[in-house]
């Protein structure tokens, strides 16, 4: 299982990308948004056993205010909720840059947005 806690001060939303060979639209990884998180709220964003699906995880979070928790994996990711393939886009998507994880030999792993 897949955990974000929200301790910044302001909403923040989070997208996640995760491996699926072969997706049907394009590329070995799929990506899904957008989970609002309030400050001090948590949410499971994906509840399989995370070492039986890959040890490697991306994440893309952004605050109300603007703050950012990126990485440089660019993909396109729009404004609304979405589950696509790594290379689907949109005409209203935005690149956003995903963060690497690594959750090693975990079946769940907490990423904890701070500020």
């Amino acid at each position: 299982m897949l955990k974000f806690i929200s301790q910044y001060p302001q909403p923040v939303s989070v997208s996640i990308m995760w491996y699926t060979p072969n997706c049907p639209d394009g590329g070995d990884w799929t990506k899904k948004g957008w989970w609002n998180l309030a400050p001090g709220e948590s949410k499971v964003v994906h509840t399989a056993d995370l070492d039986d699906v890959n040890r490697f995880w991306c994440y893309f979070a952004h605050a109300a205010d603007g703050a950012v928790w990126a990485g440089d994996i660019a993909r396109m990711a729009p404004p609304e909720k979405f589950e696509w393939c790594e290379w689907t886009s949109s005409t209203d998507a935005n690149q956003i840059g995903y963060r690497l994880q690594d959750v090693g030999d975990a079946d769940d792993f907490t990423i904890t947005l701070t500020p």
